[in-house]
């Protein structure tokens, strides 16, 4: 007999209004599954809001009946990575080198806007130091192991590597995650979920450590596209209304030849081949075709890239102060933004913008572009012990996400295979702007891919 399927945010909402269940109840059994000495929570979280959950809980539930809920969300418990701000708490990004760091005096703004729409925040959750790679490794607080083979101890994305496993071993029901070149993603892959990277300027970015100003982007990891819009809407600060679904018939998806299927493991071709089989029986017109300008993305980013440069710019005084708590691995790729000059990043800056230009241009005759999140399985974590498998590895899981970051689109990754077969993410792209279009488009592929 299969288990139930797990609860999506509508399903606990109408849950929620019906009475079947309480705000203070769901937070009561996230909680317990934190605390399961038997799980991954000692790894997942940072730091458990037991009490202020309660509270919330409590609140939210008072509310709900005397019909005053901020949202019909209110009382669902969601996890924050611990690059945003929460106030009175230290925000350490996952490493050491911020323990002495003030508390901080406000909420992010991502966070205050779930908060405002009812939701309990259960925790911060651990991720990849500073935000700086796609596996999800951290020496100092632990790395959660993938659900996937989890006797194997196989890593589960990054770098938003808490918040995945948060979600999948319902810890809580949704997550607050970062997107600068995958890390909302690639944890999504790697688990089974779904993750959605907004256009890079559609939630403010106050309040959160910064890892490229650029290219960093606030979005949600959750267990289907219509959790991903609920929240995505929330955090925009747009009116919560429902997402109609695109027709799949007739719809045109771009494969890009170019780079992104470049050295697929077997198991992720034999999963995105029968997803694109199934989404063009359903309807939908796939082309296969070169994207010249992806291959330029490796050439902008040699010298380290935004992520470099950038990073080097805020790291700067603490890597002087704190320099030895880092993770070296981390440390040593953001030093690299030390030796690009300025006209090193200005040359970045026009290659960049005359990128977009060019993708946006090849790709405006389709609804999408579709390929794999990320070519590779989870590795085991024992195997990135060795530094060239390790960086390998992160360069791999990063490649395609990458390419949307770099192209300032919009991106979402749904499981295109389900358990017991290995996750494997598809990632479906579009320009700027395009975001609740994407959605639309992506809550139609899932349906086909779930079926």
């Amino acid at each position: 007999m299969s288990a139930a399927p797990a609860p999506t945010l509508e399903s606990l909402a109408a849950d929620l209004s019906a009475g079947r269940t309480t705000s203070r109840a769901l937070v009561e059994e996230c909680l317990a599954r934190i605390a399961d000495p038997a799980g991954e929570g000692g790894r997942v979280f940072l730091g458990v809001d037991a009490e202020a959950a309660r509270t919330a809980a409590e609140g939210m539930d008072r509310l709900r009946a005397a019909g005053a809920a901020p949202s019909p969300y209110a009382g669902i418990p969601v996890s924050v990575k611990d690059l945003f701000d929460i106030a009175g708490q230290v925000t350490r990004a996952g490493s050491r080198a911020l323990d002495d760091a003030p508390p901080a005096a406000s909420d992010a703004v991502a966070v205050a806007r779930l908060r405002r729409a009812g939701f309990v925040v259960i925790g911060r959750t651990n991720m990849t130091e500073f935000a700086y790679s796609g596996l999800g490794i951290n020496p100092h607080y632990g790395t959660p192991r993938n659900p996937w083979r989890r006797e194997e101890g196989r890593v589960p994305g990054g770098s938003s590597s808490g918040a995945a496993i948060s979600v999948t071993d319902g810890m809580a029901h949704a997550a607050l995650g970062t997107d600068t070149g995958g890390s909302c993603r690639i944890p999504a892959a790697f688990t089974g979920l779904t993750g959605f990277k907004p256009t890079a300027r559609r939630v403010p970015l106050e309040g959160s450590v910064p890892l490229s100003g650029t290219l960093d982007s606030i979005g949600p990891i959750a267990r289907s596209v219509g959790c991903c819009a609920v929240l995505d809407a929330v955090l925009a600060d747009e009116p919560l209304r429902p997402l109609d679904m695109l027709a799949l018939d007739g719809l045109r998806l771009l494969v890009p030849e170019t780079v992104a299927l470049d050295g697929l493991e077997e198991a992720v071709a034999t999963a995105f081949e029968a997803a694109l089989s199934r989404l063009s029986r359903a309807g939908a017109r796939i082309t296969r075709a070169p994207v010249p300008e992806f291959s330029a993305v490796a050439e902008m980013n040699a010298l380290g890239g935004y992520t470099a440069s950038e990073s080097y710019h805020w790291h700067r005084p603490l890597l002087e102060r704190r320099g030895a708590d880092y993770d070296p691995r981390v440390s040593s790729r953001i030093r690299r933004g030390a030796g690009m000059s300025a006209a090193d990043y200005l040359d970045l800056q026009r290659a960049r913008g005359d990128f977009i230009r060019r993708v946006v241009a090849r790709i405006s005759g389709f609804d999408a572009l579709v390929m794999p999140t990320a070519p590779i399985l989870p590795p085991r974590i024992a195997a990135l012990a060795d530094e060239a498998a390790y960086t390998a590895a992160n360069l791999a899981a990063l490649r395609n996400p990458t390419l949307v970051n770099m192209m300032d689109g919009c991106a979402i990754s749904v499981p295109a295979a389900r358990p017991p077969e290995a996750p494997v993410g598809l990632m479906l792209a579009g320009a700027a702007g395009q975001d609740r279009r994407l959605l639309a488009l992506a809550a139609a592929v899932e349906t086909v891919l779930a079926a």
